[in-house]
């Protein structure tokens, strides 16, 4: 039996990969220390699971419900988008919950993207905005981002990308890299995406992790014809399991994004829409005690990097720290595979994200500060010993 053609040059998520080895050297002894996922490791708050846990003994909450999510959830999602982003929502028409945000890249490709259809995709950057480019039939068009841009596009280079493009995707806080939007960068997009006809997605589920100031794109004056945002209860309240996300926008490209999504899910259990917004009325107090843990355990990594050698900005935001990799060692593939199989602990490569992430690593803060002083303790035992890594030359 062949696969379709639609999973040509579509391999198998790197994480889905790398995580069977590490399964394979834990189950030989080796204890990895996981540093490269950004699952987050803390619980919800108790109030959210307290409400999940009433609603499911309820009999009757356990049947299928609406394509466009309850009342209750779309109604707080207002409410919250009202509250932190200062963006007035339509709860009725103008948001729409998901399976999780990852599921909502997939339906906005295969609702609008034709076979030979373009969409601009950022390097470096989440690797599923280009596999569901791909499975929808579009063409990724990669747009470099780079450290002496401060990560954002370069506008009038883009202006020579532009033939059959129909998709943008952008993503700020920007993942890899940390990087905050600068003040204009959300109106230039808009501007940029009405001149030339084009609709971007905003991927925005980090905006509240290490982040005093949350924005949302659709603040801009007139961005709802022109943009539609994705967020998320994963990140910004320890969710990620529950999959719950929100594509919000203009009523009318949310209800073209239902045509697609209608046939392909029947609803998201109701209990965990009603524990989810109960979550979305949580106030400063918890995002103020959750990035205090970050923070610390953010100092920690800074304090791995450091005895790596590599190079870093202070002033990220979101679940990850982004590093250039030591001079000496030819990308961050390298220097990931020697930590994983000299000092058992995994980091992320950079170029997993892009080629512009080549040179790079990426450092999840989603692990215990124990854990990150037991990963110092080995690099330094295990890897910062050896000859090779002293020179910060390795055969290549």
């Amino acid at each position: 039996m062949e696969t379709g053609k639609r999973l040509n040059g579509i391999g198998e998520y790197y994480f889905s990969t790398k995580l069977r080895e590490i399964d394979l050297m834990n189950s030989a002894g080796k204890k990895v220390i996981n540093l490269g996922i950004g699952s987050p490791d803390l619980a919800p708050h108790p109030d959210v699971i307290r409400i999940l846990q009433d609603e499911a003994a309820k009999p009757g909450n356990h049947g299928y419900q609406s394509y466009k999510g309850s009342p209750v959830l779309r109604g707080a999602i207002s409410d919250w988008y009202r509250k932190w982003y200062h963006v007035t929502l339509d709860p009725a028409t103008e948001i729409l919950p998901l399976l999780g945000s990852k599921e909502g890249i997939m339906h906005i490709c295969m609702t609008y993207l034709n076979p030979g259809d373009r969409v601009l995709v950022p390097d470096p950057g989440y690797p599923t905005y280009i596999s569901a480019v791909k499975l929808a039939g579009g063409k990724p068009v990669p747009y470099k981002l780079n450290e002496k841009n401060n990560y954002e596009p370069a506008f009038h280079k883009l202006e020579k990308k532009l033939k059959k493009v129909k998709l943008m995707f952008v993503n700020y806080p920007q993942m890899p890299t940390g990087k905050l939007p600068s003040e204009n960068l959300f109106a230039r997009l808009v501007a940029f995406a009405k001149e030339h006809n084009i609709l971007v997605i905003h991927d925005n589920p980090y905006s509240f992790i290490l982040n005093e100031n949350p924005k949302s794109i659709l603040s801009v004056e007139g961005a709802k014809e022109h943009v539609l945002e994705l967020n998320s209860l994963s990140k910004s309240h320890n969710m990620a399991g529950w999959r719950i996300g929100m594509l919000c926008g203009a009523a009318e490209r949310i209800n073209e994004v239902i045509r697609f999504k209608s046939n392909m899910d029947s609803g998201m259990f109701l209990p965990l829409q009603l524990a989810a917004a109960k979550a979305l009325q949580l106030g400063r107090e918890w995002h103020d005690e959750l990035n205090a843990i970050y923070r610390g355990r953010r100092d920690k990594v800074f304090e791995l990097l450091d005895l790596l050698q590599c190079t870093y900005s202070t002033d990220q935001a979101g679940l990850f720290i982004w590093a250039a990799v030591p001079a000496g060692y030819k990308d961050g593939y390298v220097l990931s595979d020697e930590i994983l199989y000299k000092a058992n602990v995994f980091i992320t490569p950079g170029g997993i994200f892009g080629k512009a992430g080549t040179k790079y690593i990426r450092v999840s803060l989603c692990a215990p500060v124990q854990r990150f002083e037991e990963a110092i303790s080995r690099i330094s035992e295990k890897l910062m010993a050896s000859p090779a890594s002293q020179s910060q030359t390795i055969p290549v």
